[in-house]
């Protein structure tokens, strides 16, 4: 079982190689295990990435 911390530095990876699903899922399994992570604010930060750049990412 991974830390919200390893889930946050994960999607930090993913995002980073522009791999944005696996980096919104890891992001999101960080907010379970922990509401406070600072995966919360990277997550509003690519939320807002994709709803500029993709706006149909969220429904296929």
């Amino acid at each position: 079982m991974m830390t919200a911390e390893e889930y946050y530095k994960l999607g930090n990876e993913y995002r980073k190689k522009g791999n944005w699903q696996e980096a919104l899922n890891n992001y999101i399994n960080a907010i379970e295990l922990d509401p406070d992570s600072p995966a919360v604010e990277a997550k509003k930060m690519l939320d807002d990435i994709l709803n500029y750049y993709c706006k149909d990412i969220y429904n296929p």
